[in-house]
């Protein structure tokens, strides 16, 4: 495998029963790289996306994630990424400090690596006042940066967001995708699905699904001027009725 290649997909499909969600979808997503994979409800991302994590297995294609074989990997694929799903992934009932300390011990960090890095997330993100507060008293942008900060924690080398920025305000997701850039100039990966498409401009690339399957991929500038359009929400209408 070439290294510079994080995940690299061949033929990728998944079925439930008659129903094809994922339908053969090839493409590679270099170290480093901000990849956003947009699409509307429903148009397959998430069911993609747990198959990257080793979450789920595939109907039929070639799937390798950071050189790991999704078939017969899958547990070493989890250890070596980042998650963090629509819902954050973090419990409300634990305070902040419990929480870093809980997933801290998942990724198989050490005490004193925890404890380490605790002191550091807490810091860094100015928590430190409530610390001991439940996760369910932060306003919902914070707990967003936390499963984020949370999700890292390990120094993966790649992170999967799945749809991160759902039901925050647009202010918020700015400050979010700040902390992808920083997290992205470090040498991580970052994988993202959102079906905002304004989102799509903070991508070094994209790959627009529709009903299962690839219908555009490339630099956001690139597929705009493809198409003669002035932003993504155009552009994703206009390809939407071209299929």
């Amino acid at each position: 495998m070439d290294e510079k290649w994080i995940v690299e997909v061949e033929g990728m499909t998944k079925k439930f029963g008659d129903f094809t969600a994922v339908d053969s979808i090839s493409f590679r997503v270099k170290k480093g790289e901000i990849f956003g994979f947009l699409g509307a409800n429903g148009a397959g991302k998430t069911t993609a996306i747990k198959i990257l994590c080793g979450l789920s297995r595939p109907t039929s294609g070639k799937v390798t994630v950071d050189g790991l074989n999704v078939y017969t990997q899958a547990e070493k694929i989890k250890e070596k990424i980042g998650y963090m799903s629509q819902k954050f992934s973090l419990y409300d009932d634990l305070n902040i400090e419990e929480n870093i300390r809980l997933f801290g011990g998942i990724y198989g960090l050490s005490n004193k690596e925890i404890k380490e890095k605790s002191e550091i997330l807490i810091n860094k993100l100015g928590l430190q006042d409530v610390r001991k507060e439940l996760l369910k008293s932060l306003p919902l942008g914070w707990k967003q940066k936390l499963a984020f900060s949370v999700a890292i924690i390990h120094d993966p080398s790649i992170v999967f967001l799945d749809e991160p920025t759902g039901g925050v305000d647009p202010i918020t997701r700015r400050q979010f995708w700040e902390m992808i850039y920083e997290a992205s100039s470090k040498g991580v990966t970052i994988f993202v699905t959102t079906h905002y498409m304004d989102e799509a401009e903070y991508c070094s690339r994209i790959s627009m699904m529709v009903d299962g399957r690839i219908a555009a991929m490339g630099k956001p500038s690139e597929l705009k001027k493809e198409l003669g359009v002035r932003n993504m929400d155009e552009f994703f209408v206009k390809l939407a009725r071209s299929k």
